[in-house]
């Protein structure tokens, strides 16, 4: 449902069509006027690090959308917020798995092992300006067993997730440690997303009385 128009708010775009960023939002008590999901190439550059390939897509993503608005007047003005999700392995960017071979690949790779996630933001504002934000989680997965791994493959959870999984999840039971945002881990820092919105002058808080 879209939100209520209030006189002198920015309309908000969120340049993604992903349930987990637009629920995040949701949580914080914001509502995107639309969404307008970005068709990009989502492949790393050679030798293109995670850092820069999450702020990267980021500003596509961003660019695209302000692309498909620009002639339709209904959207002048609007406020654009736009996201890319990266999980790594030192500099070894891990896909965003769509068969039960590349979800076993990531999975094998990081129990055990500490791994980073990148979240790059991109924020676009009435004027056309372009601000980005990158944020960064550290986390560690247990050790898993062989069974584990083949149960959590069966249960289908990683099918389209960077790095092959949720934390929200199943996967969520994997994690012994966890070093910032955990947000950042489902998809969208909130905190940093939130500011970005906020920093445009829209109303961050409105939408908290309705929630109380």
């Amino acid at each position: 449902m879209a939100p209520t128009p209030v006189p002198g708010r920015p309309k908000l775009i969120l340049a993604s069509a992903s349930p987990r960023r637009l629920a995040l939002l949701q949580q914080a008590g914001i509502e995107p006027d639309t969404l307008v999901p970005a068709e990009i190439d989502e492949t790393p550059w050679p030798r293109e690090s995670p850092r820069k390939l999450a702020l990267r897509l980021a500003r596509e993503k961003a660019s695209e959308a302000a692309r498909r608005i620009r002639d339709d007047a209904d959207w002048a003005g609007s406020v654009i917020l736009a996201a890319d999700t990266v999980v790594c392995v030192g500099r070894r960017i891990l896909p965003k798995a769509e068969t039960i071979e590349e979800a076993a690949a990531c999975i094998r790779l990081l129990s055990g092992r500490a791994h980073r996630v990148y979240t790059g933001l991109c924020r676009v504002d009435q004027a056309g300006r372009v601000t980005t934000k990158l944020v960064e989680t550290r986390v560690r997965f247990k050790r898993l067993s062989k069974d584990e791994i083949d149960a959590y493959l069966g249960a289908g959870e990683w099918r389209g997730k960077a790095g092959g999984y949720a934390i929200q999840g199943i996967a969520g039971a994997f994690v012994v440690s966890l070093v910032g945002s955990y947000t950042n881990v489902v998809g969208l820092p909130l905190a940093e997303a939130v500011g970005l919105i906020g920093a445009t002058g829209y109303p961050v808080t409105l939408g908290w009385i309705a929630k109380g």
